[in-house]
C-alpha cells in the first residue's frame, strides 16, 4: 500500500536491503519539520493519539529526502518502512506547536537509518529512532544510494 508518492509499505527481505556502509557521519544535515495537529488526531484521553507520531514520522523523512535529494532521485527512488522505535515522552495536543527535527543517522547500501525527535518548544514529545529500505520506483526492488546522492545530506558534496 502506497502511503505517499515516495512511502511505501511493502514485504521485502530483511537481507536485501544490506550492503557495505556508504556513510555514517553525524556531520548530516538536519530538517525541521512543522507538525499540523487535525481535530481527528485527539483521542479520547484529550491529546494525540500515539498511532500519529508514525505519520509525522514519515511525513518528515519523505520531506527531508525531497528537500535535499536531486529531483531526479526523488523521481526514481521510494522508500519503504523496514522498523520505527518510538519512545514517547510527553503529550501533544491540539494547539500545540509542533516540530519534527529529521537527523539522517547513516547510510549502509539501500538502507537509511533516522533519527527524528518530535518537539513543542522546548519539550521533547517523541524520540524516533527508524530504518528505510530505498527501491527502485520502478521494479520496486531494493536499490543502493548512489554515494553522490548520499553526500548531498552530510554536506560532504564538492
Amino acid at each position: 500500500m502506497i502511503l505517499h508518492q515516495h512511502v511505501a509499505f511493502l514485504l521485502l527481505p530483511y537481507q536485501s536491503c544490506t550492503a557495505n556502509i556508504i556513510v555514517s557521519n553525524m556531520n548530516s544535515i538536519p530538517h525541521h519539520h512543522n507538525i499540523a495537529i487535525e481535530p481527528d488526531d485527539i483521542d479520547f484521553m484529550g491529546h494525540v493519539n500515539n498511532a500519529n507520531y508514525l505519520t509525522w514520522v514519515q511525513d518528515a523523512v519523505v520531506a527531508h529526502w525531497e528537500k535535499i535529494a536531486p529531483s531526479e532521485a526523488v523521481a526514481t527512488h521510494l522508500w519503504v518502512a523496514l522498523k520505527h522505535e518510538i519512545t514517547y515522552r510527553k503529550p501533544a495536543f491540539l494547539d500545540d506547536d509542533v516540530i519534527a527535527e529529521v537527523l539522517l543517522e547513516k547510510v549502509h547500501g539501500a538502507r537509511a537509518f533516522y533519527s527524528t525527535i518530535i518537539r513543542r518548544g522546548e519539550d521533547v514529545l517523541a524520540e524516533v529512532q527508524s530504518s528505510w529500505c530505498c527501491v527502485d520506483a520502478d521494479t520496486l526492488r531494493p536499490m543502493r544510494i548512489a554515494k553522490d546522492i548520499v553526500a548531498n545530506f552530510f554536506g560532504t558534496k564538492d
